[in-house]
């Protein structure tokens, strides 16, 4: 019994320390990083994303970012954890120590007299003869006679002295933290300890191990299932033209698992006739397509037309039902779309190739979902060459301002004073204004390289914009990223390009903001949740539509991004046969670039077959629209006639090639997104010479491009 009860105690103080193991640590850690949080905002700052309440910083705000379910967890865990402690304190208040003198109210050292004296006294008063309480007879036996035993028998005091127990000196025991009731259980002792035993050790990792793997047969490790997978790669083509993604995208097995409710019949049939425009009907057959498009699976029309109310602005004509369908549609969007980005760029040809005309769509989509523009807005129309889409990204901006600012040329006034000396020498000054120039702003990019006194006059005479409408533009434009690209390539140990060399990339993406930050949330507030900003880095070869390398940049984690870095440089280095002198300082100055806001992204290719190439390198967002960069890469490769081929892996990005000994010219094109082909825009000869610029390589060393444009003027 006394036993079970010792064991019994130790049993609040295992679950604490089972408890406090990893609950300590994580608290601290998740402290550290909440300390370490920089206080700057990096989200934008615009009246239209303060109205969509998802930065909203207010009280409620608060509590709600804090009350997550791993905050709550905590939270109870440590209550749980004070819980064990007072317990554990209070039991070891109850446990006493055997003192035979202070059991009987002497002092040590006391006499053999005082000793009787007093076990005389205790016996009147706890004897059972003397007081028929069954707890005055368990004290009288347990305590007061064996502290008279252990003070008047020589033996026994000899112990008490050596050992501290009348009884010797006592052996090690060891004893199971288990509960009482699972140890002092009449007959049942045993079988209940059993089932505890296999109800922990095997039942419950069993569970845990069953759920595990039925999720993990469903869903992959980025939470898309396996089946949109398999029907993404099934009806992905390599001529899947950008307004025929979203029949794919809509093909998810998350998007089927939404129910279609019969009440949803006439909200679908009123968002129906407002996004008509957009859903690319024959309109020489316009009823046969109608009939058509609601013959469809009722899934997918509710998701197609979900997805148009985002990106027409129509939400507002949504149902309550709809709506809470509609968030859920565009919470899935993101990771969705990213999978169908890497079904496009996964190797399908025989030289492992992806394609990139369905991938350069898919980015289209994404953009447009985040920044709720529509598709037909990036045709070129109105004067702008990568049409209305980048505009209307913009707060305030809509249909209505961007005709007014298609139909009126700004002038640009400059005054002179000038002092004339006249024959009767009268001075006179005049003052001569005349203009200087006229421009019509064609592109985003030719609006973000104005002065913004300029950009202000441009916005309120051709738009009639307010100050705080123009200063809301302001922000935004603060925000838009600027992006270079610096890409270098080289055949380690060997000069020049050969086919079937390893020819390794060292590319660097560098990010800048007017605003000055580098990791950002994007401009998005028709978007109702917190989206990154990620960039995809594309290398690709346009005429086959194959894309050769890819591979998603992001600005958010700058330290991941410093540990992949100094350890690639460093592997570089040391393969290179390089002092650690020589290798400490470019992982130093690889650790400032990043700190700085550049992206370091290497990568090993294999040469192709003896030729002249014309490759691209393609660096888009998939949130932001009109940032996007390419240039244009050339380079020759000859025939092997070094021997063995060397070999190696490419998983990184960037490309420039030259051929062995001669030098190759290089064209560095600075083109907005539709410059690469993208199906809403027409080719235009004379835009594209206003974009172009050209450079040099030699030897494998890549070019610089850059996404801030030239905007040079008309005169």
């Amino acid at each position: 019994m006394a036993a079970s009860e010792e064991n019994s105690s130790l049993f609040p103080i295992f679950i604490l320390t089972i408890l406090a193991l990893p609950l300590v640590p994580y608290t601290i850690l998740n402290l550290c990083r909440a300390a370490s949080k920089k206080t700057k905002s990096i989200n934008c700052e615009c009246s239209a994303c303060s109205r969509s309440g998802k930065y909203r910083k207010s009280i409620f705000k608060r509590i709600s970012n804090f009350s997550t379910w791993s905050n709550f967890t905590v939270v109870v865990l440590w209550v749980i954890m004070g819980i064990l402690v007072y317990y554990i304190k209070h039991i070891s208040r109850e446990i006493q120590v055997f003192e035979p003198f202070s059991i009987l109210g002497l002092e040590s050292g006391a006499s053999d007299s005082e000793i009787k004296k007093a076990y005389r006294r205790l016996s009147i008063q706890y004897h059972p003869d003397k007081n028929p309480d069954p707890e005055a007879h368990n004290y009288f036996v347990e305590f007061i006679s064996k502290a008279y035993q252990a003070l008047t028998d020589p033996i026994s005091r000899e112990n008490y002295e050596k050992y501290g127990h009348p009884d010797g000196r006592q052996g090690f025991q060891m004893g199971i933290a288990l509960p009482q009731f699972l140890l002092n259980i009449d007959g049942a002792s045993g079988g209940i300890l059993l089932l505890w035993i296999v109800g922990v050790c095997i039942l419950l990792p069993l569970v845990i191990a069953v759920v595990y793997l039925s999720r993990s047969s469903k869903y992959t490790g980025n939470y898309v299932m396996h089946q949109t997978l398999s029907a993404y790669y099934f009806f992905m083509k390599p001529s899947l033209a950008p307004s025929k993604v979203m029949d794919v995208f809509i093909k998810a097995a998350e998007y089927m698992e939404i129910p279609v409710r019969r009440t949803d019949g006439e909200p679908l049939q009123k968002l129906f006739v407002l996004v008509r425009s957009e859903l690319n009907l024959d309109l020489k057959n316009i009823k046969q397509e109608q009939a058509k498009f609601w013959k469809q699976h009722p899934a997918l029309v509710k998701t197609q037309l979900l997805i148009q109310a985002q990106l027409t602005r129509e939400m507002e004509a949504l149902s309550p039902e709809l709506q809470r369908d509609f968030k859920r549609v565009l919470e899935l969007a993101p990771r969705l779309l990213e999978e169908l980005i890497k079904m496009a760029l996964i190797p399908r040809t025989a030289q492992g190739h992806g394609w990139l005309r369905p991938a350069i769509g898919v980015l289209e989509l994404s953009q447009c979902i985040i920044q709720a523009v529509p598709l037909s807005a990036r045709k070129t129309s109105g004067g702008f060459t990568d049409g209305t889409a980048p505009f209307l990204q913009l707060p305030h901006f809509n249909e209505a301002v961007m005709k007014k600012l298609a139909r009126k040329a700004m002038y640009h006034f400059a005054g002179i004073r000038l002092t004339c000396l006249f024959v009767n020498l009268i001075k006179k000054h005049v003052i001569i204004t005349y203009a200087v120039r006229m421009k019509k702003v064609r592109s985003l990019q030719e609006l973000r390289d104005m002065a913004p006194e300029e950009r202000a006059e441009l916005l309120t005479q051709t738009t009639g914009f307010s100050a705080s409408e123009i200063l809301d533009v302001e922000k935004v434009l603060e925000m838009m990223p600027s992006l270079t690209l610096e890409v270098t390539c080289e055949t380690e140990g060997e000069e020049g390009i050969q086919e079937g060399d390893i020819v390794t990339l060292h590319t660097w993406v560098t990010l800048k903001r007017a605003n000055g930050l580098i990791r950002a949330l994007p401009h998005a507030p028709q978007y109702p949740f917190h989206k990154e900003e990620n960039f995809w880095f594309l290398l690709v070869d346009p005429t086959p539509n194959n894309v050769w390398f890819s591979q998603k940049v992001s600005f958010m984690d700058e330290a991941t991004a410093i540990t992949a870095a100094s350890k690639a440089i460093e592997d570089t280095m040391e393969g290179a046969g390089a002092t650690v002198k020589e290798t400490s300082t470019a992982v130093r100055e690889a650790v400032e670039r990043v700190k700085g806001g550049s992206r370091l992204v290497m990568g090993k290719f294999q040469a192709p077959p003896e030729g002249n190439y014309n490759l691209s390198c393609y660096l888009v967002c998939d949130s932001w629209i009109g940032c996007d960069i390419k240039t244009s890469l050339k380079f020759k490769v000859l025939k092997r006639t070094r021997a063995g081929t060397r070999g190696g892996y490419v998983a990184e990005e960037g490309m420039s090639l030259a051929e062995d000994g001669v030098e190759e010219e290089e064209e560095i094109e600075e083109e907005e997104y539709d410059d690469y082909e993208s199906e809403y825009s027409e080719d235009d000869e004379d835009n594209k010479q206003d974009s172009k610029k050209k450079g040099s390589a030699a030897n494998g060393k890549g070019g610089k491009s850059s996404s801030e444009g030239s905007g040079s003027d008309e005169e």
